[in-house]
């Protein structure tokens, strides 16, 4: 995991409709980063809707929220249309910022080891240090996790 303190790096990615995000854009907010395996699963549903849930809470108090997986743009539009998630999705196909937010790599599953998305979320400041990370993510009590 990055270290709490440090800038958090630089990313620029495509969201669901095809515009380009990056983390200046939140410069001035505090951004809840999360990423996360798959679209539609069980766990990265109960993750977003959690997350979507308390969105206006997230708002009140400076955060945006922003959402990061391997997935395509076409299935994050699925994704965010079948649950109404108001926030974006970047897909990042080629695990560039995946790899440069250390949630891509080896993991172990039912005993099995493989590699891919490592569920994680970083919460960034205003001045874009990263000020909380979360590994152990509990996706159905997500919000009270980032808030706490």
């Amino acid at each position: 995991m990055l270290e709490i303190g440090k800038k958090a790096p630089y990313f620029e990615g495509l969201d669901e409709n095809g515009r380009t995000i990056k983390l200046t854009d939140f410069i001035g907010k505090k951004l809840v980063l999360y990423f996360y395996p798959k679209d539609s699963t069980p766990g990265c549903t109960a993750e977003a809707c959690d997350l979507r849930d308390n969105y206006q809470r997230f708002l009140s108090l400076g955060y945006e929220v922003l959402g990061v997986s391997k997935d395509s743009q076409a299935s994050h539009q699925k994704f965010i249309e079948k649950y109404d998630l108001p926030f974006h999705l970047i897909s990042d196909t080629e695990t560039k910022i995946l790899q440069d937010y250390e949630a891509w790599g080896e993991k172990k599953m039912y005993g099995k080891v493989s590699v891919g998305t490592i569920r994680t979320t970083y919460v960034i400041d205003e001045q874009g240090i990263i000020i909380d990370a979360i590994n152990k993510v509990k996706t159905k009590e997500h919000t009270a996790q980032i808030l706490s």
